[in-house]
């Protein structure tokens, strides 16, 4: 039998580790148990944006706004570079200025602000300035590297907070405060289950009463042809008709209406557009969303080849190449943002269920440990 622990964690993707982080500040031992090597899904495919305009209204921008805090304080004490900051969404359709204009009166909307086009390409030069109504700067979000930062935010949980980590071990059975695994049984007062897209392994018939589906995306990273400066993240006209925060309000009906009509297929295939900057100079390009009961393992073509045509229609880079491809896969709902259930009042599930861990987990996983321990 393992070294007791008073909270075990399962998964170590972004939400396990927000909720080690805030049951470890509470000063309870934490054991943090992962089926494989490392950290291998959604929490390292993603695009390490850390977003808050866009977030759907309410407690889940509360939670974004909650969690971009937190990210600031674990990338200072871990030493996870911030490659850049902000967000920049250029309106080329006049129903997307219209969305633009409707959420700068919102409470989301209070502190970002409306650029021109020189302003945006100030930010970001490469953006076309061509048919550009104007631009939402947002000075909220944070950009990390997201295979680099969550291996980096594990070792400091480590290190800083005592949290235990097993590596390559599967949980096979939760019962009270036993926790059964591959490597033997831990002893914990309480258990949260995060098993982001992973439905069948622990506690499978209380997550299939929810109808979670798994979302597919694929992803690209592009290299430019010349040196370009990305001085934000990038979204544009079919994330103002994808994102809640964005799509929910009354003016974006007219905006989805003109996409539907325009760009079927790509609405079809939930295409729209994420762009950042890493390091070396290249961007991180995406994305799709094909759902299903379980992940898609084969890429489309097709789909990287609308993504690449909506990042040609925003962007004059000449040149460009496609140096990676890659799919990632989360859970979806059609009902909620997230999922906390409770098998039993020391056992929880935690689960984000539309692609926003990196931008909501921290918060979520407060949430999680106030609940079980408040």
């Amino acid at each position: 039998m393992q070294q007791p622990a008073d909270l075990v964690v399962v998964g170590a993707g972004i939400v396990g580790l927000s909720v080690a982080l805030a049951a470890a500040r509470r000063g309870k031992r934490v054991t943090v148990v992962e089926r494989n090597a490392r950290a291998i899904g959604a929490s390292i495919r993603n695009f390490g944006f850390v977003t808050i305009s866009g977030q759907k209204a309410g407690e889940h921008w509360a939670r974004a706004c909650r969690a971009r805090a937190v990210w600031q304080e674990v990338a200072e004490a871990a030493g996870i570079p911030i490659l850049h900051r902000g967000l920049v969404m250029p309106a080329y359709r006049p129903e997307a200025e219209a969305v633009l204009d409707a959420f700068l009166a919102t409470e989301m909307g209070a502190e970002c602000r409306r650029l021109s086009a020189s302003e945006a390409r100030a930010h970001v030069p490469a953006i076309r300035a061509t048919g550009m109504r104007g631009a939402l700067w947002s000075p909220h979000e944070l950009r990390v590297e997201s295979r680099d930062a969550i291996p980096r935010i594990a070792a400091w949980l480590e290190a800083r907070h005592g949290v235990s980590f097993r590596w390559s071990t599967a949980v096979t059975a939760i019962s009270g405060t036993r926790i059964t695994t591959s490597r033997g049984v831990i002893e914990a007062e309480a258990c949260v289950v995060c098993p982001g897209d992973d439905f069948a392994s622990v506690f499978p018939e209380r997550i299939a009463a929810h109808g979670l589906r798994v979302c597919t995306l694929q992803m690209l990273r592009v290299m430019p042809a010349a040196a370009a400066r990305f001085g934000a993240a990038v979204m544009s006209d079919m994330s103002f008709a994808r994102y809640e925060g964005f799509a929910e309000l009354p003016e974006a009906a007219a905006l989805c209406a003109r996409l539907d009509a325009e760009q079927a297929e790509e609405r079809r295939m939930g295409i729209h557009l994420i762009v950042v900057q890493s390091a070396d100079g290249s961007l991180v390009v995406g994305d799709s969303h094909v759902y299903g009961d379980a992940p898609e393992p084969f890429a489309q073509d097709r789909l990287d080849a609308m993504i690449l045509a909506e990042f040609d229609r925003v962007f004059d880079l000449p040149g460009r190449q496609v140096v990676r491809r890659w799919c990632g896969s989360y859970a979806s709902a059609s009902d909620r943002v997230v999922l906390v259930d409770k098998p039993a009042e020391n056992i929880r599930i935690a689960i984000v269920t539309g692609g926003t861990g990196a931008s909501t987990g921290f918060a979520l996983g407060e949430q999680v440990v106030a609940d079980l321990y408040g």
